[in-house]
């Protein structure tokens, strides 16, 4: 995050502490209502996958959906995705970000993540909505979808599913341990008993102690749950904007180059670590807010700041490029980095026999 946005949430998680218990009281109790049957929890006939998170920020929930995807897909299943549309202004019940050949929806009308996992995964119906039911509904009906993945829908517990999968980043673990609004958990640790498996993103970078004695946490906690690990690779070959041209470039090539970094996403310190451990050249590095959209004035403070520092170019991740393919100005290079999340075999398996059952 941030500075400015760090900040903000300390005082938040400051002012917000005296009225933490009664928030997870209150999680808790619509929780169990669900379980008891007094909230209703609506049944499609194809398979639910769930991917989302207990803490705030970014778990790596977006490269988890698209390897998902990915895997059904080339296990000849018809998944769609359904997101909610954070940030998007598209406020339709149902909102068609692509369909089975197209993309219909700009980054600021579906959201971020929605849009940069419809330009990802071809074939694959991405569509957004606040009511996951409805979108679920569309989806089997109008794409033929067999299996449905919800982003980003760990709290959305009105919509039964059959897999739950709690992601969990290596780096910020739990926070502080403290439920909203004093602090990063959106919901008490009992929440996880919901939950059909753990997953500790980005375990490679250097957190293995932390994480090793989280890990034995969970498993005491909930024994029958698995828990997988997943690392974060940089992509072999990057993404390259200029002159009108769209070309791939090499990491070796890429590394021949001075680049100034930037991006909007809720760990950007981590994309930082990413680009300096695959070889690039940094000259400097600007982070945004998550989400943050571009105005013309961030562009050209990004292009003075990467000319006054020596730059040859400008690099970023797959998600920012979706908000700027169509506004960053073409005579100066602009790369991007992609960053793929890897599982086991172990995970593929877990997920495609729990699917069969």
């Amino acid at each position: 995050m941030t500075g400015k946005a760090n900040t903000r949430l300390e005082h938040l998680f400051f002012f917000g502490r005296p009225f933490s218990p009664l928030y997870s009281f209150l999680m808790a109790q619509r929780s169990n209502l669900y379980d008891k049957g007094l909230f209703r929890q609506h049944k499609l006939e194809v398979p639910i996958i769930s991917v989302g998170n207990l803490v705030l920020g970014g778990t790596g929930k977006t490269p988890l959906v698209y390897y998902i995807a990915r895997l059904l897909q080339k296990h000849n299943r018809k998944p769609a995705i359904l997101s909610r549309g954070y940030k998007g202004s598209a406020t339709n019940t149902i909102n068609v970000v692509s369909n089975i050949t197209n993309i219909l929806l700009d980054a600021a009308e579906a959201g971020d993540e929605p849009r940069l996992l419809a330009e990802k995964l071809a074939g694959i119906p991405v569509i957004t909505g606040k009511k996951r039911f409805t979108t679920g509904r569309f989806a089997i009906d109008t794409f033929g979808a067999d299996t449905l993945i919800l982003d980003d829908g760990f709290q959305h517990i009105a919509l039964k599913r059959d897999l739950d999968l709690v992601l969990f980043s290596a780096r910020e673990l739990l926070g502080s341990g403290r439920v909203l609004p004093g602090g990063e958990l959106r919901e008490p640790l009992s929440a996880l008993k919901r939950a059909s498996a753990f997953i500790i993103s980005g375990i490679n970078m250097g957190q293995d102690s932390n994480v090793k004695k989280f890990i034995d946490l969970l498993g005491k906690l909930y024994p029958e749950k698995p828990i997988f690990n997943g690392t974060y690779q940089p992509a072999k070959m990057l993404f390259k904007m200029h002159n009108g041209r769209n070309d791939a470039i090499s990491q070796a090539d890429a590394g021949n180059m001075r680049l100034f970094g930037f991006c909007g996403i809720a760990r950007p310190e981590s994309f930082k670590t990413t680009l300096e451990t695959s070889g690039l050249n940094l000259t400097g590095f600007k982070a945004y807010e998550d989400h943050h959209a571009y105005s013309a004035e961030n562009i050209r403070d990004l292009l003075h700041k990467a000319k006054i520092s020596g730059a040859d170019g400008l690099v970023t991740t797959e998600k920012d490029l979706v908000k700027l393919r169509h506004i960053f100005p073409q005579e100066f290079p602009l790369l991007v980095q992609p960053v793929q999340l890897i599982l086991g075999e172990e995970f593929d398996r877990f997920l495609l026999s729990s699917l069969k059952n």
